[in-house]
């Protein structure tokens, strides 16, 4: 059986990967894409709220009046719609194949193990592996920060303390002043300190509330409705102290779906699935599926007996031709991905009830291509 048609050339139109190029040119740095059309500015701040897809948002337009009210439309996440990859495309300005930060979880050589990106560790460890599985390494190329500091911008993230010096941070935030806050008030405070702090700046802020309580209590639930509606005024909040003279632009870097207990699939119950396989990477709805050497076509075909009525799945071959992972892919990366793919293409998820328990009983899930995970605001406070 062939593997059916991905449902769409994800990066044919713009993603994440080209927002701040486009934020550093219309500051004015030459040799930027600006895909996104965006207006010359001299201060410009990004705010992403994880887990705020835009069709959540547009559904809830009465717990966010504010969002719904700024001008934009949306944009793609990237693939797969996850939040280590999303972070480093924006940083980078770079699709995932060219980055190679290839899921929540991918298979990399150089800890011969499944590893977490968030957490920068092999999976089933809690500890950093940052020291000795070096992120400037893995992640070798230039972030948009590193690029605005060299065009003369002064660039700051404002992030959670605990980020300062992570894996993840180093990666694809390399290069920013860093601004550790604790809580709204302070990430009003700095931002708005960090935006006005020179002539030309590049303010990247970050929360992520909104993505936690969507994954414990489901998306649209009544603490995630909630926890909008105060995004929503914080959001006003921050462009009022920002000004007419700091351009805001809202975004994130998922959306979310709710999947049932009965439409999710042990990977651990089923010999079928499990069969020839040496590594399972990614999350419950975007597999990484890593097989013994030769055996990936014959793996593919009996997750498509399996699950291809709802999920795609192809080779590792496959997924590239179809640039799932952006225009190509470089070669160091290529393991990273699976030997197979398998995308969710309705509400199922692939969980390890046992293995990953705490991600397996989540309802809120995400990483595939429908579009309430793909697409993502991009909004802006200032007229375009």
């Amino acid at each position: 059986m062939p593997a059916p048609a991905p449902l769409l050339d994800v990066y044919s139109q713009p993603t994440l990967s080209t927002l701040a190029p486009s934020v550093l040119a219309s500051l004015g740095v030459t040799g930027e894409a600006n895909r996104l059309n965006l207006p010359p500015s001299k201060r410009t701040v990004i705010l992403l709220v994880d887990g705020m897809g835009a069709n959540l948002l547009t559904r809830n337009v009465e717990h966010a009046p504010y969002l719904n009210s700024l001008v934009g439309s949306p944009i793609r996440a990237g693939f797969p719609t996850t939040t280590a990859t999303s972070i480093v495309s924006l940083g980078t300005g770079l699709p995932s194949g060219a980055h190679g930060i290839t899921g929540y979880q991918s298979y990399v050589e150089e800890a011969d193990s499944v590893f977490n990106w968030l957490g920068w560790h092999p999976s089933g460890k809690k500890d950093s592996y940052a020291d000795s599985i070096v992120p400037e390494i893995l992640q070798p190329q230039p972030t948009t920060f590193d690029r605005a500091q060299a065009a003369g911008i002064t660039a700051t993230t404002v992030v959670p303390s605990k980020f300062d010096g992570s894996g993840l941070t180093r990666a694809g935030m390399r290069g920013a002043n860093f601004a550790g806050i604790q809580a709204y008030g302070d990430l009003l405070a700095y931002t708005v300190a960090a935006s006005k702090s020179a002539e030309r700046t590049f303010t990247y802020c970050y929360v992520s509330e909104i993505d936690a309580l969507g994954h414990v209590y489901g998306p649209e639930s009544e603490p995630w409705l909630h926890q909008l509606a105060l995004v929503d005024r914080l959001v006003e909040q921050l462009a009022t102290a920002l000004g007419p003279d700091v351009t805001l632009i809202v975004t994130a870097d998922h959306g979310m779906v709710e999947i049932a207990d009965a439409n999710k699939i042990d990977y651990d119950d089923s010999a079928i699935l499990s069969e020839d396989v040496l590594a399972l990477a990614g999350e419950p709805r975007c597999r990484h599926i890593h097989t013994r050497e030769g055996a990936a076509p014959e793996v593919a075909e009996r997750w498509r007996a399996e699950l291809g009525d709802r999920m795609w799945i192809g080779t590792r071959a496959e997924g590239i031709v179809a640039g799932l992972f952006g225009p190509s892919v470089h070669s160091a990366y290529q393991g990273r991905i699976g030997d197979v793919i398998a995308i969710a293409t309705d509400d199922i998820a692939v969980v390890r009830r046992t293995v990953e328990s705490g991600l397996s009983g989540l309802p809120g899930q995400h990483g595939a291509l429908t579009l309430d995970e793909l697409m993502v605001p991009l909004l802006s406070s200032q007229p375009q």
